[in-house]
């Protein structure tokens, strides 16, 4: 038990302070809205109580005894629950300024941040303030999801920072370390020491994410990467027209993304692309028969963030513009634009984003507006539409009943690969958790092979993932989706499908924080991947 007065006293946390959230919480325990009981109890001198103060209340109430613990109430008061609904809590941080090699005319230069970045931008903001050192950008990240309510056990790390690749390697490797290290809680000597610390540590990495370009994919990058515990690789595709690519000084091709596509899947891991409307020479025409590409040439991203070319000053675009060659689509253009391809996206991509989070104040012509998702799902709805991406059909905070869920097998072709996207759907059609399988080309992609020889042969598991409030390791809650026994479903599923196809081991991509559930599920580490002999 916690002694509350000595607690209120170490944390500064004023017994009046205390008096004032006891009242709201109990407010919003019977029945009030968290905002509403707030302005309602005012605490004289001081204001309104912020929210992480009632978490911080209802945990310290809980702690010492005085209240049961009450999760529907911890629902109520947590802030944006929405950022962990997919299942895990994502911790973003932000590489130091780098030379890119990429000479974009729509990317800003700001010499402050890397290549592409600008100041202003949340994630860019919370780099700078933290000197972009790794270690304190996750560590305050942490403390700050932790005080508003969030579990912070299951962390996706999401490293930004442009093309992470073109970084040295000791530059890599010392940045994912100091990541770990904030994670663990201690400074390990080596990156390995670090992951395997992490394997059973309180802040468990489940998924690791970096950016990079197309031509910077090689098997002997993508080999390294596995080592450094990465498990998702984010591509700059931005056009699959060449022409477009040239004039907009990408410096890469169409058919090395599509190369970078494939290799990245033979290799197992989570392929996500960027994509942008209205380049320098597009029309509402052609962006409509580009975003067709991605799913009729075989590049079948799993997951895209749909990024509409952004005018901001510091770019060689904005030259372009003054001068007359350049016009920006309006709000409304994109709008349309979007709800037009939002209802062609295949059932087993998940559309991250539709707008970047720069500031209005930074944009010089064109949608100023950084809530376009909300626009294009207010139109879908005014049409009677739906998208289907695996975003829109997550059961999010819903009851799932695990003996109503059905379960499905979506098969699609590539060039890399065969696809099967099995899941768990409720009545409603609602995504409980799926899995995504590759049962490699085994005449393509030999080199990638030959640089991890753990895939020889063998199918792969991208991804499983399960969805609903993120819940604490080892931990359950009546009717969340999680830790109902789906990811060892769809495990057993995919070994049955890699049988019947012929393949004698299934490889999985295991995160860090993920070793020990694939273990503990028959597979053993190999080299750079968790398999198992079917």
């Amino acid at each position: 038990m916690v002694d509350i007065e000595k607690w209120t006293e170490s944390r500064r946390f004023t017994p009046e302070k205390l008096a004032a959230a006891r009242i709201i919480l109990e407010d919003v325990k019977n029945g009030a809205d968290v905002f509403t009981a707030i302005r309602k109890n005012p605490l004289p001198g001081v204001g309104y109580l912020a929210k992480h103060t009632l978490v911080e209340a209802y945990r310290l109430l809980v702690t010492s005894g005085e209240w049961t613990e009450d999760t529907e109430l911890f629902k109520r008061i947590r802030l944006k629950p929405v950022r962990t609904l997919s299942g895990v809590t994502t911790v973003t941080v932000l590489t130091g300024p780098h030379e890119c090699p990429g000479k974009c005319i729509f990317c800003p230069d700001d010499a402050r941040l890397p290549k592409s970045y600008l100041y202003g931008e949340p994630g860019a903001m919370r780099g700078m303030q933290n000197d972009f050192d790794p270690y304190r950008q996750v560590a305050s990240r942490l403390e700050a999801l932790d005080a508003v309510g969030h579990p912070i056990d299951k962390i996706e790390l999401l490293i930004l920072g442009g093309t992470f690749t073109a970084y040295s390697t000791d530059y890599q490797e010392w940045f994912i370390r100091r990541c770990f290290d904030a994670m663990n809680g201690f400074d390990a000597a080596t990156l390995d020491e670090a992951q395997k610390a992490n394997e059973n540590a309180d802040h468990r990495n489940v998924g690791l994410v970096i950016e990079t370009r197309p031509d910077e994919v090689t098997p002997d990058v993508l080999a390294k990467l596995r080592l450094l515990g990465v498990t998702k690789v984010q591509i700059g595709a931005q056009s699959l027209d060449d022409h477009l690519l040239t004039i907009n000084k990408r410096g890469h091709t169409a058919g090395q993304t599509l190369d970078a596509v494939c290799k990245l899947r033979a290799a197992g891991f989570k392929v996500v692309l960027h994509w942008m409307p209205n380049l320098l020479g597009a029309t509402l025409l052609s962006d409509r028969e580009d975003f067709a590409r991605l799913w009729s040439q075989g590049y079948c991203p799993d997951e895209i963030k749909i990024y509409p070319t952004q005018l901001v000053e510091n770019s060689e675009l904005y030259s372009v513009w003054q001068q007359g060659r350049y016009q920006p689509y309006t709000t409304e253009e994109l709008v349309q634009l979007m709800a037009d391809l939002k209802v062609t996206i295949p059932r087993y991509c998940r559309v991250n984003r539709v707008i970047r989070d720069i500031p209005s104040n930074l944009i010089a012509a064109g949608n100023k507006r950084s809530s376009l998702r909300m626009d294009v799902q207010q139109e879908l709805q005014r049409r009677g539409q739906q998208c289907q991406c695996v975003r829109c059909r997550e059961v999010r905070g819903e009851q799932v009943n695990p003996e109503e869920l059905v379960s499905h097998d979506l098969v699609y072709p590539t060039p890399a690969s065969t696809e099967h996207f099995l899941s768990f759907d409720t009545p409603e059609d609602k995504l409980a958790g799926y899995l995504r399988l590759s049962l490699p080309n085994l005449t393509m992609n030999g080199d990638v092979r030959a640089a991890m020889p753990d895939l020889d042969g063998a199918a792969i598991i991208r991804e499983v993932h399960v969805f609903g409030q993120a819940q604490p390791v080892g931990g359950s809650e009546a009717g969340a989706a999680q830790h109902t026994g789906l990811g060892t479903a769809l495990l057993l599923e995919a070994e049955k499908i890699a049988l019947e196809n012929g393949y004698k081991k299934l490889a999985v991509i295991s995160a860090v924080g993920t070793r020990v559930y694939y273990q503990k599920r028959g597979f053993e580490r190999g080299s750079h991947y968790y398999v198992k002999n079917l």
